[in-house]
């Protein structure tokens, strides 16, 4: 048996694989460089890490087999029955259209923004880290990893790579963190394989995973670590939602050395997939481990973190890291060094920031507005953020039935369809990819010129992830913002962060109202598609129903034989987590829409400070009473819901204080029929109902009392004198003191 593996520093003598080394000589190797240096001099083109198309059949394939039709084959059958006249807009008076622009002004101090100052007690200290390099050579890289560099284009490491790279070679835990596009990845990829080189290559185990928030960053970082890894033995896996179980089952038994997961599907295969661990992992990373720490997220990274072996390197990178992220770093890392290439909120040089006003009265022209900047301004290598996933579908049918070549990439698609949707606006097969904040953390799509947030982020850290798909390594890029009335705190944010470069446009009124007049005129193009969408939608549904009942009868005994997928949350624990999570996301809604005035954003701020204190000096004691009285308190509403209708949709979220009142209000109904005369029958109960009820302890006790105390009376009435000799005996005393 051979040791357990563990990573050692690779000398500079041990730089060459080994088998490497017994088939080429130095000779050799100084001809091949020769000839690749003659090659890249001759013009031949770098490779680029990012493909989508390989991981699953093609949407055409996916259609034919559910048997349903594109939204853009739709569209074009819409279109044809009924053409919508679009005006040329270039034909019409440049001055009447042109958009303006002039320098942002603020309307509140830029002192009413308080920066976050990071806490770096735990943090070992990172004095000496050098954040320069002049090549991949100077970091200690083997070969392999050199020819794989160069393959794709990398020249010099950015300045996250040269600090993290030796740091992460010699085993430490590194929290990273570096605007985006400065080459994160590769930071954290690199030095694995590096070290993955020199493993017990007869022992086959899961050394490395590699999580992260969406299935599209997973995706991209499995084709980018292949690449780097393409001069190697070294083998990769890639398990997310979406694609196929069985496969991926198969990938994770043969045991490869890196696995690039999102963390769902991760832990459903750990818990319900024979000979699948990892006992024998050695690296842990995750990729945007800011996103992870949220919500959704949060108890499948802790129950990762708990599955993983204690003995392991831990390294989380993110452009930003939030106040969350420090109750992980302290939960699973050991003594870390934070590297943080650059300010977390630096813009940078070479990208133009632009807000649009959304005035109150004007809201309803927004799609508008967006139609009017995207024929005339921006054209071409533009990805539209939307808030939701209706909101981005809506858009790509407005779109689509104006002739403009545009993709969609949100939750409500397939993953065939999502990662097409990537690679066709990759090859600018499409001039538009309308998304949501699923393509916001860490895609990196070469030749993005434009970001429009159609709708206005929810903080500065979600603007900063959206609008750092352009203006990546160095190239130019354009953010617009459409901002509301309402998210005057978001314009702050962005207004401090861009400083004096942030500038205002102005669409051009004429060329607003023509769009809304177009709009108008598609509205019953858009039902159309929408109805045609939701026929085939119920179609597909019945279908699937049909063929499950036909598998149900067919394969009865096979089915019932398979062992129940089980999860490390309970049914319940799970609806709580999703109805946390539905109220946090209409909190954030009822914020967005209501509108206030900075007193009472002040008072409300001051109100939950309060709160939150209140709750933190409670003592142990009574916060424990209430949290019982809370749960027993739910319980009891769960129970009076189910009893007054099973599986009634407006029943699932209602308040204990809603419950509460229907029944007051239902008691004081009774009462007042009952004194109108209108109950009858209540009055027939109430003679049977002594005869039928058992008296309780209390109630038996309280009419021996009244017995006991009305045979006093009776005693006192038939001897009398009670009272007279109260009075001659008060008499006598005062006599006595005269």
């Amino acid at each position: 048996m051979e040791e357990e593996f563990v990573f050692e520093v690779p000398s500079d003598e041990e730089g060459i694989n080994s088998e490497e080394e017994e088939e080429h000589d130095d000779d050799d190797d100084d001809e091949e460089e020769k000839e690749e240096d003659n090659k890249v001099k001759k013009g031949k083109k770098t490779q680029t890490p990012w493909e989508f198309a390989s991981y699953s059949e093609s949407v055409a394939e996916e259609h034919a087999r559910r048997s349903t039709t594109s939204i853009d084959e739709k569209i074009s059958k819409v279109r044809e029955e009924r053409l919508v006249q679009i005006p040329n807009l270039s034909d019409e008076d440049d001055s009447e259209l042109e958009d303006k622009q002039e320098i942002f002004k603020p309307d509140v101090n830029d002192d009413e923004i308080k920066e976050v100052v990071t806490k770096k007690t735990f943090f070992s200290s990172s004095e000496g880290t050098s954040f320069h390099a002049n090549s991949f050579m100077e970091l200690n890289i083997s070969r392999p990893l050199l020819r794989a560099c160069e393959a794709l284009g990398y020249h010099k490491p950015t300045p996250i790579q040269a600090a993290c790279i030796p740091l992460a070679l010699t085993g430490r835990d590194i929290c990273g963190s570096a605007m985006t596009g400065s080459g994160k990845t590769a930071a954290f990829t690199l030095p694995v394989l590096e070290r993955l080189l020199f493993r017990p290559k007869r022992i086959h185990a899961i050394r490395v995973l590699v999580l992260t928030p969406t299935r599209e960053l997973a995706v991209q970082v499995h084709s980018m670590i292949e690449k780097l890894a393409q001069f190697t033995d070294i083998r990769c896996c890639l398990v997310v939602g979406g694609l196929s179980t069985k496969v991926q089952e198969v990938a994770l038994r043969s045991m490869p050395d890196i696995v690039v997961a999102t963390p769902g599907r991760m832990i459903d295969h750990l818990r319900n997939s024979q000979s699948v661990g990892l006992e024998d992992l050695a690296v842990l990373i995750l990729d945007e481990a800011d996103r992870l720490l949220e919500l959704g997220f949060n108890a499948e990274i802790r129950e990762l973190v708990r599955i993983c072996p204690k003995r392991r390197q831990t390294m989380l990178f993110s452009a930003t890291m939030t106040e969350e992220i420090d109750e992980l770093i302290k939960l699973s890392l050991t003594k870390p060094l934070r590297l943080s290439a650059d300010p977390s909120t630096k813009r940078p040089a070479t990208l133009t920031e632009e807000v649009v006003r959304i005035r109150r009265m004007r809201e309803v022209n927004q799609e508008a507005v967006l139609l009017a900047l995207c024929s005339k301004t921006f054209t071409s290598k533009v990805i539209i953020f939307s808030g939701t996933k209706q909101a981005a579908h809506r858009l790509k049918i407005l779109f689509g039935l104006a002739g403009f070549k545009a993709a969609e990439l949100h939750g409500n698609l397939t993953q065939v369809q999502r990662l097409d949707a990537l690679e066709v606006f990759r090859k600018q097969e499409v001039d538009f990819l309308i998304a949501t904040d699923v393509a916001a953390r860490g895609l990196d799509i070469i030749g993005v010129q434009t970001v429009i947030n159609y709708a206005c982020p929810r903080d500065l850290t979600s603007y900063i992830h959206r609008v750092g798909r352009t203006a990546r390594a160095g190239k130019e890029g354009y953010a617009v913002t459409f901002v509301s009335d309402n998210d005057r705190s978001v314009l702050r944010s962005i207004a401090k962060r861009a400083g004096s470069k942030l500038r205002s446009r102005i669409v051009a009124e004429q060329s607003i109202s023509k769009w809304c007049q177009i709009i108008e005129q598609m509205e019953d193009q858009v039902a159309e598609v929408l109805e045609e969408e939701r026929e085939e939608r119920a179609l597909r549904k019945a279908e699937m129903e049909a063929t499950k009942a036909e598998n149900m009868i067919a394969h009865r005994d096979e089915i019932f034989s398979r062992p129940k997928r089980t999860w490390f949350a309970t049914e319940k624990e799970k609806k709580l987590t999703a109805k946390a999570a539905k109220n946090s996301m209409e909190n954030d809604k009822s914020s967005a829409t209501e509108v206030v005035s900075a007193q009472q954003a002040e008072d409300l701020k001051m109100k939950e400070k309060r709160k939150r204190e209140r709750e933190k000096n409670m003592p142990r004691k009574k916060r424990r009473r209430l949290e019982a009285a809370q749960e027993m308190l739910e319980d009891e509403t769960d129970e009076l819901e189910q009893d007054r209708g099973k599986g009634k949709k407006d029943k699932a979220g209602k308040l204990l204080v809603d419950v509460a009142y229907r029944q007051a209000k239902a008691v004081k109904a009774i009462k007042k029929a009952q004194v109108a005369g209108k109950i009858v029958k209540k009055k027939k109960e109430a003679t049977k109902r002594p005869i039928h009820r058992t008296q309780s302890r209390p109630e038996e006790m309280r009419e021996l009392f009244q017995s006991d105390m009305s045979e006093t009376k009776q005693q006192r009435s038939i001897h009398g004198g009670g009272k007279k000799k109260t009075k001659s005996f008060k008499s006598k005393s005062r006599y006595k003191r005269k």
